[in-house]
């Protein structure tokens, strides 16, 4: 069995030089050594997905495509098949009800719905509320718990400057993947098993899901050209030349490096979500920094631990802000005057904070009004 994540590593990765068009920044990911008994493919869906969260409550995304894993139990390089490289979008299909975000399809075939497994697991963080009748807590807490718990996302293509990037931009040989950055923030980090999956995968950055933050990135932000220089005093022969060549793409890779540290140097916390031979899905989420950016993601690993899948979501302030409290809450068994004191807050600060998150219909109006009176 894979072992369970606690950080996101890309070591067993090379990082090229990055490519600059406007606010975006894309950074490829080379895998010299990859392999053959692992691939992705896509499947068009561009449909509102629905999936059963509990006999009460259902999960409803729309998703451009989902992902489907092929795998070989004895190490037989297996063909991925169904992969498209046209942009062209398909019609818009209406609803479509699937029985889980991962399904086995058969013996060797998974398919999946990328980022929708961790956006269900952010939105199911504590869904069901208050398990004391506190009566600060509203009616329909009791009766619903948070429902209908719901968070905004943009595509790809709405991020300024993402589209013409991706089109212009040189896909290197090797690479499998690449760290995304809209005005010098990690975006995304898409990683695949394959160069020829990524290949065929390039364009779904473009429908892919980020945080309302990197649209306003894309419209503000300027990416900087890294400016690493060769020394012409210290080459006098062509393995000298080799050798700064190499320290420069060194260079370029450890700083690369740096700028995504909210995610590649944080601890995470990760659930498997299916086992696939030797092959562990898993969604994950960072530790919830209000400092830092957050992100929440799956994740598919090898028995080696070698990140063989990589996808991330980017949680805006909001969204942070939104999920620290409710996690702060239910540390606090939801009793809303220790939660104040954990936070080192007023009761009607938090009750403002509660308000400010979009959350104050969990609270009834009495609580409300009494906490509005006090900050005046």
């Amino acid at each position: 069995m894979s072992p369970i994540l606690s950080s996101i590593s890309i070591e067993d990765l090379e990082l090229a030089p990055s490519q600059i068009w406007g606010a975006v920044r894309l950074v490829p990911l080379i895998r010299r050594n990859f392999r053959e008994d692992l691939r992705l493919t896509k499947r068009n869906y561009n449909t509102v997905v629905s999936v059963e969260f509990d006999r009460r409550n259902n999960y409803y995304s729309y998703v451009p495509h989902g992902l489907v894993l092929n795998w070989s139990d004895d190490g037989t390089p297996v063909a991925a098949l169904g992969g498209k490289l046209s942009q062209k979008s398909e019609d818009f299909t209406g609803v479509k009800t699937l029985r889980r975000m991962a399904q086995r399809e058969d013996k060797n075939s998974l398919r999946f719905l990328p980022s929708e497994m961790a956006m269900e697991a952010f939105l199911a963080m504590y869904f069901n509320g208050p398990n004391i009748t506190w009566q600060d807590y509203s009616r329909q807490t009791f009766a619903d718990g948070l429902s209908p718990r719901v968070e905004y996302s943009i595509r790809g293509y709405s991020i300024s400057d993402l589209s013409e990037a991706l089109r212009v931009f040189e896909i290197h040989e090797n690479q499998v993947g690449v760290l995304l950055f809209v005005g010098e923030m990690l975006a995304t980090a898409f990683v695949v098993p394959h160069p020829a999956d990524y290949r065929t995968l390039h364009d779904t950055l473009l429908m892919d899901a980020y945080g309302e933050t990197f649209y306003y990135y894309g419209l503000y932000g300027q990416a900087q050209a890294l400016k690493v220089e060769i020394v012409d005093r210290d080459i006098n022969s062509l393995d000298d030349l080799r050798v700064a060549f190499d320290r420069m793409r060194h260079d370029w890779a450890e700083f690369q490096t740096v700028m995504a540290a909210d995610l590649l140097q944080r601890s995470i916390e990760s659930h498997q979500i299916y086992q696939a031979g030797t092959f562990s899905l898993q969604r994950f989420s960072t530790d919830l920094d209000k400092n830092l950016t957050n992100y929440i993601g799956e994740s598919i690993v090898d028995d080696c631990s070698c990140l063989q899948y990589l996808k991330i979501y980017g949680l805006s302030g909001s969204q942070t802000r939104r999920a620290y409290l409710l996690q702060q809450l239910d540390r606090s068994q939801w009793h809303l005057e220790k939660a104040a004191i954990a936070l080192n807050t007023t009761l009607s600060d938090l009750v403002h904070r509660i308000e400010k998150a979009n959350l104050g219909y969990i609270l009834n109006q009495e609580v409300r009004e009494k906490a509005k009176k006090a900050r005046r």
